[in-house]
């Protein structure tokens, strides 16, 4: 044995170890493939409120350097540094788009998105937008897609906002973005005024 204690992952280690390996815009996550260090005990809930250790973290600036090192792979959720890969559990989807800006109309409409955390995804063939439907309920979820297998979850008002602008294309009713139709539900199933 080498007599070096075992290191066990920390959200405050973790922290200081993007922050040493920050650079400008995000961190080169597809690039780093440590080893797995085991799981730590943060929770992204559904609304987009980060915990650790069953405590909301209330810093957002902590916040957002976390989510900026996500990794998803296999149905995972990781945290990722160049040394460290922990993993964590995400309830729904690990960003909660709050708000949208709607410039154009029709086929010419351009929908970008913003998250919780300050990511800005413009919705098109990049960033798809995907409505799951309950199949019991029949309530929809509907996501964008933020960064590699990083999905938003659209929150209730701006998806409300996003039907307002909804168009029925090819027996579907959706939005146009970037020159792509996102389908939400089919014509068929809307009720006729």
């Amino acid at each position: 044995m080498s007599g070096q204690k075992p290191v066990t992952p920390s959200a405050d280690g973790i922290a200081n170890a993007v922050r040493a390996a920050k650079t400008r815009g995000l961190p080169p996550v597809h690039l780093w493939n440590p080893d797995f260090c085991g799981d730590l005990d943060m929770r992204i809930a559904r609304d987009g409120t980060w915990f650790y250790l069953g405590t909301p973290i209330g810093r957002p600036e902590l916040v957002k350097l976390f989510s900026s090192i996500l990794k998803k792979e296999d149905g995972k959720y990781f945290l990722v540094t160049p040394v460290e890969k922990v993993g964590i559990t995400v309830d729904d989807a690990p960003f909660l788009a709050v708000d949208f800006e709607a410039e154009g109309e029709g086929r010419d409409q351009v929908l970008t998105f913003t998250t919780k955390t300050g990511d800005v995804a413009v919705a098109g063939p990049d960033h798809p937008i995907r409505v799951v439907r309950d199949p019991e309920t029949g309530e929809p979820s509907p996501y964008v897609l933020v960064r590699t297998n990083l999905e938003a979850l659209i929150d209730r008002k701006s998806f409300y906002r996003l039907v307002e602008l909804g168009t029925h294309h090819d027996g579907w009713f959706g939005v146009w973005s970037s020159g792509q139709f996102f389908p939400i539900i089919p014509s068929s199933e809307l009720e006729t005024a």
